[in-house]
């Protein structure tokens, strides 16, 4: 029995907004293989062909069973020369179509080992992410001398695209996902030094670095409980400019993911809206990551407003999407991930060692957790990110399949420290997803342009 990630219920919901603002609602139904999207708010109706999700009727082998499932950079190789930037800037937008394009801050990650006492004596509370100014950052750094820790090219939505494009190494159906990300990177030794890593993890860094900028930052200090305390330093990374550059780089993307980290910065705003805008004339999907509770607070507003009018896919945990629900702890994430799904196609809800759940039509599948001995908690949720877009992006139709394959690159990365999956844990992980696809009864057609029904 078929059934669409589109075919919405036909109940009127509205987005738990804090402001009086009525909003209308955009309603989704799937007629006939396409997607209609009716936009009330603007008063005209598009029938898109669909690519992507768009182009996939999700085939499911019954309703019945949707119900009842409720860096560490040291293994990359380093011995080629850093390119020149804009020699690799040529190469690398030359490519007619980009599978995934993250937008996003660019940051350098600072990843040590510390103990309480650590946080402590600097005043840092425990598992929190604070923002930070130049002169606080020179003040941990110095105070982690003699600490043992390692830079890599970090921020939340890299290492989605790097384990994005490492499972993309390993990918089934013969042809490797070109990935890619946009941001802002400074003229300074540091931007050389995030375009340069992420360009050997197999990730194309493709924006211009900014002329006398200071590329941004994160400390990230992890404690023998595998709690981390995240200190950033936005510099540079917290203006990304729309140009006709990053429109033409949205117009060429199957997948366009936007953190949303950059939803509370001022500068970042109308260059978000810009791109959704002209992801939506091109067929793009559009995915957006939560990034963080505290960012949803401050920045309520403009996660719902682009969420309502743009977004196909939500990546948050459970306290993420409670606070987008203005749920409370005592509430489930498998009620946040239901009432999201009723305004975007595909939302995931990740919930620690508890599982995670993938809501669809008002639904939710439940993904057990992957066993681990957790070593550094930092980076999983990207790394489930990861998981999705890969599935998505091969066309796979076995939800509990794809959510089992992301639960996987979560705890491998759990189980490591360091935020980036290893190169050959990807193709391990690639092989047995491959091999359960072959061995699942759910009917999938990957790297074709329609799954049929069972």
């Amino acid at each position: 029995m078929a059934l669409s990630f589109f075919n919405f219920s036909p109940r009127v919901l509205l987005p738990p907004y804090s402001s009086s603002t009525l909003l209308l609602v955009e309603q989704l139904r799937c007629l006939n293989g396409c997607l209609t999207v009716v936009h009330s708010r603007r008063s005209w109706l598009r029938k898109w062909p669909l690519e992507g999700f768009r182009e996939k009727s999700i085939c499911v082998a019954n309703f019945a069973s949707l119900r009842s499932v409720n860096s560490g950079d040291e293994n990359e190789e380093e011995s080629e020369e850093e390119d020149e930037v804009e020699e690799s800037m040529t190469a690398s937008t030359s490519l007619e179509k980009w599978d995934a394009l993250g937008l996003g801050q660019a940051m350098v990650d600072f990843s040590g080992m510390v103990d309480d006492q650590f946080l402590e004596q600097l005043a840092l509370e425990k598992g929190t992410r604070k923002v930070i100014y130049h002169e606080e950052r020179g003040r941990v750094l110095r105070a982690m001398d003699g600490c043992s820790y390692k830079a890599a090219a970090g921020g939340s939505l890299s290492n989605t695209l790097v384990a994005l494009a490492r499972l993309g190494i390993h990918s089934i159906g013969g042809r490797q996902l070109n990935v890619a990300m946009a941001g802002s990177v400074g003229s300074d030794p540091l931007g050389g030094f995030f375009r340069a890593k992420l360009r050997r993890a197999n990730v194309n860094f493709l924006s211009k670095p900014v002329k006398d900028g200071t590329t941004g930052t994160v400390i990230v200090l992890t404690t023998p409980d595998a709690q981390r305390t995240m200190l950033a330093y936005q510099g540079t990374s917290s203006t990304v400019d729309y140009d006709p550059f990053l429109a033409n780089l949205v117009s060429k993307t199957r997948i366009l993911i936007v953190e949303g980290y950059l939803l509370e910065l001022p500068h970042t705003i109308n260059t978000i809206s810009k791109a959704c805008e002209e992801a939506r004339k091109h067929g793009t999907l559009i995915a957006v990551t939560a990034s963080d509770i505290s960012c949803i607070e401050r920045s309520y507003e403009h996660f719902w407003e682009i969420i309502s009018n743009y977004v196909d896919i939500v990546f948050c945990n459970s306290n993420e999407a409670r606070s987008l629900c203005n749920l409370t702890s005592k509430d489930s994430p498998i009620s946040a991930a239901r009432y999201i799904s009723h305004f975007v196609p595909f939302v995931s809800v990740t919930d620690g060692p508890h599982g995670s759940y993938i809501g669809v039509n008002g639904e939710a599948v439940y993904i057990p957790s992957s066993p681990c001995v957790p070593v550094d908690t930092c980076g999983a949720g990207d790394a489930y990110a990861s998981g999705i877009l890969y599935g998505i992006l091969k066309g796979v139709s076995d939800l509990k399949g794809i959510g089992m394959l992301a639960s996987r690159v979560a705890a491998v990365v759990v189980g490591q420290q360091g935020t980036r999956l290893r190169v050959v844990d990807a193709g391990r992980l690639v092989t047995s997803f491959v091999h359960h696809l072959e061995s699942s009864d759910i009917c999938s057609d990957v790297e074709s342009d329609h799954i049929s029904s069972c």
